[in-house]
């Protein structure tokens, strides 16, 4: 830790140089730059870099360079940009809102900003910088005239999203889901809930008020006899769905309010996304109609959800990451789809540890009970041998250039390690 009064003068640097950096090749003019470590990097090594390139100051682990008149010499750079961040976020007295979750977090975490952006100036988490390190950047660029933010946090282990609100102190909170991926980090699905259920904890500790599908059995018994809770779902709100049994579309549309609410994502496993949305825009008191046109106007990005067409091929691109539970619920929605030529590519779920074996099969028998043509790609579905699957992208792509593709609705899903994006249609 470092010392009070140490912490607090270079508080007074940020406040007046409020940039905070941590890669040299995205350095902000007068900004402060963080020289972090990791496992194949040390930006001690950039600190003059960063320096050049228009860093106001430099904080460094780097002892050499304690009379550089720019450069902040301390023991644990990451640490003090921790410190620093709790420091900042104890100055605001605005809302912060956690979200944590299996799956959509993300999504959710974006559809509550476009909400909330329709009333508020709001700070939040860019992207999926929702770690150690992320949460500690979004919290430090909260500003003086922003009034709620929005906090989302990642975790693979047991501790870390304990970890996390003890430094973005949230007074609301939000779980989209608890669901099995990472289990190789957690060790078991109780650890999983354990270590998710940790920001109703320090919502409930902070006396906030916490978020609750009342359709989630397991996030009800969990949150259960806690005072300040907000309920959302389908049933809450009346939610109604267009009547044809399959839609010709692959955007998701219901119906609100006697409404029809045409949006830009795809599958029904969406709507618990935007009623979250819904119902954090009505306790912050944004109208309706802004509820709406938020959520009709959100186009999902980053290979979330994110339908695009290639050449006479649609595409819906879901490949951002994977686990049981969102790998079933794509394939649940692709097959109610009312395309008549369908294919789901799918790529390996990773960290499921000793269970990974079980539930590739489980992955395979659920898309012969879809009679869903499938592509598999990766070591773990190749173990079970289905009729189509190779070890990586490159095999994939090489028997693409000999069998392409043409005229059919594709799911390509996998975690990211699989590299999917690099699949050539």
């Amino acid at each position: 830790m470092i010392k009070e009064d140490r912490l607090k003068s270079i508080y007074e640097l940020y406040r007046q140089f409020p940039n905070i950096c941590t890669d040299t090749r995205e350095i902000i003019p007068n900004s402060i730059f963080f020289c972090l470590k990791g496992e194949s990097f040390d930006g001690n090594a950039f600190a003059m870099t960063a320096i050049e390139k228009g860093a106001a100051f430099v904080v460094t682990e780097n002892y050499n360079l304690q009379n550089h008149p720019q450069c902040i010499c301390v023991d644990d750079a990451l640490s003090v940009l921790q410190q620093l961040s709790l420091f900042h976020r104890r100055q605001c007295s605005i809302p912060v809102i956690g979200i944590t979750g299996t799956n959509g977090k993300t999504t959710t975490k974006e559809l509550i900003v476009a909400v909330l952006q329709k009333k508020y100036k709001v700070a939040y988490t860019k992207g999926n910088l929702n770690n150690h390190i992320g949460v500690p950047l979004t919290l430090l660029s909260i500003r003086d005239t922003d009034e709620v933010a929005v906090v989302e946090m990642g975790a693979n282990h047991i501790n870390e999203i304990a970890q996390l609100c003890q430094l973005s102190l949230p007074n609301y909170g939000l779980i989209t889901n608890i669901g099995t991926a990472h289990i190789e980090g957690f060790g078991s699905f109780e650890n999983i809930v354990i270590a998710k259920r940790a920001l109703f904890d320090s919502v409930r500790a902070h006396q906030g008020t916490f978020f609750v599908n009342a359709q989630d059995e397991l996030l009800c018994k969990i949150t259960q006899g806690y005072e300040s809770l907000i309920y959302y779902g389908e049933k809450i709100f009346e939610i109604e769905y267009p009547k044809e049994e399959k839609l010709l579309s692959p955007f998701l549309s219901f119906i609100f309010h006697k409404k029809k609410i045409q949006t830009h994502l795809t599958g029904r496993y969406n709507m618990n996304n935007i009623l979250a949305a819904v119902a954090i825009g009505s306790y912050f008191k944004v109208s309706e109609n802004d509820i709406v046109s938020a959520i009709e106007e959100y186009t999902p990005k980053n290979n979330r959800s994110q339908i695009m067409q290639q050449g006479s091929n649609m595409i819906i691109a879901d490949f951002y990451n994977a686990n049981p539970s969102s790998m079933e619920v794509a394939l649940t929605n692709l097959a109610e789809l009312a395309h008549p030529h369908k294919l789901a590519i799918l790529g390996e779920m990773k960290e499921l540890g000793v269970v990974s074996t079980m539930e590739h099969e489980k992955i395979i028998h659920r898309c012969k009970a879809l009679q869903m043509e499938a592509i598999f790609v990766g070591q773990e579905f190749c173990k079970h041998h289905p009729s189509l699957c190779f070890d990586n992208v490159e095999a994939l792509n090489d028997y693409l250039q000999k069998y392409p593709i043409t005229e059919k609705l594709i799911l390509i899903k996998g975690s990211r390690g699989v590299h999917l994006e690099k699949i050539q249609i």
